[in-house]
């Protein structure tokens, strides 16, 4: 049965994945590739390796590597007072103006244990309540408590400290669907997930063909990476051990001022980021390849932002970058995007892989 991609994206947004704590992430879709016939492994980092289909090993090496990342931004646990009020910091981009007042969960080594983010009550015009003083100036992590109930030797007790994540609440972990659109947290990276399972699926179904042989030679793999939202870290640990030429992100592609586009179903190419630039041959293999598709696409020269395949381009960890994402209005909060995004992000990146890997 071929995968459904608002069903995955429904059971990866539930789904916690803090920097640093990816497992239930890594192993959904460990367990859908493996569904598909892949060979994964996990290394000590955290990351997924996911062989082609029809490998009967992981490759160690590569020539290519397509990654999505495992993790979304999130809290961290900064400290916590004796009557058990948990201050937080950000993990990630996250800020609390897109979170707002709300459900949590923190991740304790039991069990999540449920919280209340809280900035205070605004019915006071005292600037000891945290809430009078964000009408003053912008609302930041200092003026952010989590409330659970439980008092600081009851926290230290069930192992919360400083460094224990936080997470959006399985309340707020949902996938709405309206028209031509779907909308949810952590579509970055999620939603880039499902894309490269769904374009696992393709290669796994195509017929013994010269473009199949291409995409499935030994010097070619996908990744799903750890710590990306903290610098790219899981991706740097990994292209340094796998040694690839070609790194291809798969991303977000956020509509800003200087790259305005309708919000169409079109996948967006980064030719340009805070941290790279695509070379320009490599910005025409995918025209080529969005022309044999027959899918036109969005570029996009960003003035602020990194994927793990730039991020490890300006470290010299990789020689050709190359960033493919699904267009998408709002970033790091709840984001919004058209229905066939990710499948036509999948077939574009099928077409660029047919035109990169060589047998």
């Amino acid at each position: 049965m071929a995968l459904d991609a608002v069903e995955v994206l429904r059971e990866l947004v539930a789904l916690p994945g803090p920097p640093g704590q990816e497992d239930a992430v890594r192993d959904a879709v460990a367990a859908h590739a493996e569904a598909l016939g892949c060979r994964t492994s996990t290394d000590p980092r955290g990351n997924l390796i996911i062989a082609p289909p029809g490998r009967t090993v992981v490759p160690e090496r590569v020539d290519v590597l397509v990654v999505a990342h495992l993790d979304e931004i999130a809290m961290l646990v900064e400290s916590f007072d004796v009557d058990g009020w948990v201050k937080v910091v950000s993990l990630g981009g996250l800020f609390p103006w897109k979170v707002g007042e709300g459900p949590v969960s923190i991740l304790a080594p039991g069990g999540p244990l449920p919280g209340v983010l809280s900035f205070g009550s605004i019915h006071t015009n005292s600037m000891e309540s945290r809430a009078a003083r964000a009408k003053e100036k912008p609302l930041t992590w200092e003026m952010a408590r989590v409330f659970t109930g439980l008092k600081s030797r009851e926290l230290e007790s069930i192992g919360v400290r400083p460094g224990t994540r936080v997470v959006l609440g399985p309340e707020r972990r949902t996938v709405m669907e309206f028209g031509d659109y779907v909308a949810a947290p952590f579509l970055d990276d999620r939603a880039d997930l499902v894309a490269m399972l769904l374009a696992i699926e393709e290669l796994a179904g195509r017929a013994e063909t010269a473009a199949t042989s291409r995409v499935s030679a030994p010097t070619f793999a996908f990744a799903a990476s750890a710590a990306e939202e903290v610098g790219g870290h899981g991706a740097l640990y990994l292209f340094r051990k796998m040694e690839p030429d070609v790194a291809i992100a798969l991303e977000i592609g956020p509509r800003v001022p200087e790259s305005p586009f309708p919000l169409d179903a079109n996948p967006t190419v980064w030719t340009n980021d805070g941290y790279s630039s695509v070379q320009a041959s490599d910005i025409e293999l995918i025209a080529n390849a969005a022309d044999d598709a027959a899918i036109p696409v969005h570029w996009q020269a960003l003035s602020r932002g990194g994927s793990d395949a730039s991020c490890a381009a300006s470290h010299g960890m990789v020689a050709r970058p190359m960033t493919l994402a699904f267009g998408a209005e709002n970033s790091h909060g709840f984001e919004i995007t058209h229905k066939d995004s990710i499948r036509n992000l999948a077939r574009l990146l099928v077409a660029v892989l047919d035109r990169v890997v060589t047998p």
